[in-house]
């Protein structure tokens, strides 16, 4: 964008469209007063432009006029400054005031609705009685993410926690030396004895882990990042179980302690007699 990023162009755009307003009577001083700047500054810049063939003047004194090439000049750095202008004040709009959600249903720019969490998502609904509310700010279809602006209230999100099942390292038996019963009887429901009412996303650490889960047919939605992901996922509400391989476990609990997440380790290695 050379309007604004060459040294005087700016300058000489303002130059230009005083002319192109006030010719013939124009002077320096009225110039130099219009923009802020100096008699010097004008009569410097007055040079350059004549020397471009953007205006035409007498010993680089009043009248000065613009020509048919500076007219063009001038058109193209306008039609450049409105489209940077509105680019930034579309962003101003939705500037750290501005909060996405997924739209429950069609919306109307100016509808007030309720907040809620859902599996970890934000939503926003017309029908939702909830203790947090805000404005749409644009017309949305239901499905897609809306903008919302005066957030009001507090989003509920449900006590949440993450279990961690220790599995023994390969040199210790790996998959061979799993309590697979017990693993696959907490992913099936025994899992209040652990104060989880559900659980809402599983993450595997290494190949033992992902053995065992294929096996027991459990769904892994977290491979990668495990410790941050389930972090995240926590503070949106979700229950997190984690299958990880001896001291990959005491890493991700180092993390969840340091980051004041709710955590419980349950051992799923065999007794030397079941093994």
């Amino acid at each position: 964008m050379e309007i604004l990023q060459k040294r005087g162009a700016l300058t000489h755009f303002q130059i230009l469209g005083e002319i192109s307003k006030q010719e013939p009577n124009l002077k320096q001083k009225d110039l130099a007063e219009c923009l802020g700047i100096t008699i010097q500054a004008v009569s410097e810049n007055i040079k350059t432009l004549t020397e471009l063939e953007y205006i035409t003047s007498k010993d680089g004194r009043a009248p000065y006029k613009i020509t048919q090439k500076g007219i063009a000049k001038v058109k193209k750095d306008a039609i450049t400054l409105r489209k940077y202008s509105d680019t930034v004040l579309e962003t101003m709009t939705y500037y750290k005031s501005t909060w996405p959600a997924i739209a429950k249903e069609d919306l109307k720019e100016g509808d007030e609705v309720g907040l809620y969490m859902d599996d970890g998502r934000l939503y926003a609904s017309i029908n939702a009685q909830t203790n947090a509310y805000a404005d749409v700010i644009v017309d949305t279809k239901k499905g897609y993410d809306v903008a919302l602006t005066n957030l009001k209230g507090t989003i509920e999100i449900k006590d949440s926690k993450i279990l961690i099942i220790t599995l023994p390292p390969i040199k210790q038996g790996g998959s061979r030396a799993a309590d697979w019963d017990l693993i696959k009887s907490i992913f099936d429901g025994k899992y209040e004895n652990y104060g989880l009412s559900s659980i809402d996303k599983v993450a595997a650490i290494g190949t033992t882990s992902h053995v065992i889960a294929n096996n027991l047919n459990i769904p892994v939605d977290i491979e990668f990042g495990v410790s941050e992901a389930a972090q995240s996922a926590v503070r949106k509400g979700l229950n997190v179980l984690i299958l990880s391989i001896g001291d990959m476990s005491k890493n991700i609990s180092k993390d969840l302690e340091d980051a004041n997440v709710p955590y419980q380790v349950v051992d799923a290695k065999k007794t030397i007699k079941e093994f």
